[in-house]
């Protein structure tokens, strides 16, 4: 029997979800990382090498019972340190950053030895959606499905995407909790505003999987969740219009925000992301605009 680890660190990177209309289904991992560091202690619970926030703290530690309860393993302490470059409540997928770290450290301390698609399951319901859970772990654009009574993860596709498309990432400083933002949300649709974001969802999916880019312009016209945030971010659908008008095959709001994010020929990336920066400027936000390649790895065990 193999020795147990002492100290693990897992990369995960940080993601867009939504991708336009595919709302808590789409995930599109990104090479942005950050690293969350597990030490095992004799402490009963998980403490912070550094001080953390309360929203950080709480989050380690849901995920540390919601995965000894799933892995049926007896609970231990551990000090965890979270670094990197995810920005936190902007759309990039840093709560599944930090839930997907310390899922994957605890399945190496443990021995556990769950799936990917297991951890997964359990960052899906500790989320409530699969988009960023199945992107951040798994890596890749993710197609994921949940149960439709029990809204239980069950499985997602995934495909890998070259290196050859650029995605333009624009961050005012502007903070979007997921939370707060889906309170904009309506509790109804109507009928034919779902219909055609099921038919923009669909063609852009078919395009990705295609590889045919140039398909993608013009592609995303969301009606479940764009039109109610978008409004709450100054700047925001200038900044995607600038992008698309520079170059980009399209754009969409990353996640709920306040990350606006296009999709770019390699290229046209720098011309797009000097454009969005200047759509913020223009009303007074600074941001931090990125250039970033899709990540096709996904959680890493370093």
């Amino acid at each position: 029997m193999s020795k147990l680890l002492s100290a693990v660190t897992v990369r995960v990177p940080g993601s867009t979800s939504n991708c336009g209309a595919g709302f808590d289904t789409l995930g599109l991992a990104l090479q942005i990382y950050n690293h969350v560091t597990l030490t095992r202690t004799d402490d009963v619970a998980a403490q912070p090498v550094s001080p953390a926030d309360g929203r950080a703290q709480a989050m380690v530690e849901a995920t540390a019972s919601a995965f000894f309860a799933a892995a049926r393993k007896a609970p231990f302490g551990f000090s965890y340190q979270i670094r990197g470059e995810v920005p936190p409540a902007r759309g990039l997928g840093s709560s599944v950053t930090v839930i997907g770290g310390v899922l994957g450290g605890l399945n190496a301390l443990s021995g556990a030895n769950l799936s990917r698609h297991q951890l997964v399951a359990i960052a899906t319901a500790l989320e409530g959606h699969p988009d960023n859970a199945a992107a951040g772990i798994l890596g890749g654009f993710c197609v994921a499905r949940c149960d439709a009574t029990t809204n239980a993860y069950v499985d997602t596709v995934r495909i890998e995407l070259p290196a050859t498309l650029a995605f333009v990432a624009a961050s005012p400083e502007v903070e979007m909790l997921t939370k707060e933002s889906r309170g904009v949300l309506p509790a109804t649709l109507p009928y034919f505003d779902a219909v055609k974001s099921i038919n923009s969802s669909a063609y852009l999916v078919a395009a990705m999987i295609a590889g045919d880019y140039e398909r993608l312009r013009g592609s995303v016209a969301d009606f479940m969740h764009e039109p109610y945030r978008l409004p709450k971010i100054p700047g925001g659908r200038a900044a995607i219009e600038a992008g698309v008008a520079a170059g980009a095959y399209t754009g969409w709001l990353s996640g709920s925000g306040s990350t606006v994010l296009c999709i770019a020929p390699r290229l046209a990336a720098e011309t797009v992301a000097a454009t969005m920066k200047a759509a913020f400027g223009e009303v007074g936000l600074r941001s931090a605009v990125r250039v970033l390649a899709a990540d096709n790895a996904g959680m890493v065990v370093e």
